[in-house]
């Protein structure tokens, strides 16, 4: 979706809760993003519109138009987004270094070193059974 020269654009926390808002209903106007934002942020449809407007220029919505209504849907997983906010941190503050974002996450205590090896098992299981299929791939030929 986004080039790898180019860093991929960012989303606020405002873009954040809308996106939210289309993520669970899958599809939905700029009236209904509205009215579920009511509940904790007091918004004009005219503000709710330019969000919408914003993340479709952006590359994280779409819309079609029955009628004159645009119904937005996501183009980007929420698991996407993350991915290119965690990024954005790894570029910013730790140099384009995942180690030494790790490293300060168990610094911060925010994960132990104990689940940091588990998730590193994980990662070479995945890794091992990848490169099965492509052994098994070429062995066919």
């Amino acid at each position: 979706m986004f080039g790898k020269k180019q860093s991929p654009p960012s989303v606020g926390p405002l873009e954040n809760a809308v996106m939210h808002v289309l993520w669970e209903r899958g599809t939905a106007t700029a009236d209904d993003v509205r009215q579920a934002l009511a509940k904790t942020r007091k918004l004009k449809e005219s503000t709710v519109r330019t969000l919408l407007r914003r993340l479709e220029r952006k590359g994280f919505l779409a819309h079609d138009v029955e009628g004159r209504t645009f119904i937005y849907r996501p183009k980007v997983a929420p698991e996407n987004v993350a991915t290119q906010a965690v990024r954005g941190i790894i570029d910013r503050f730790c140099a384009g270094s995942v180690e030494s974002l790790l490293a300060g996450m168990v610094d911060g205590e925010l994960i132990t070193p104990d689940k940091l090896r588990a998730l590193a098992d994980k990662i070479a299981d995945a890794e091992r059974k990848a490169e099965k299929p492509e052994k098994s791939k070429k062995s066919n030929r």
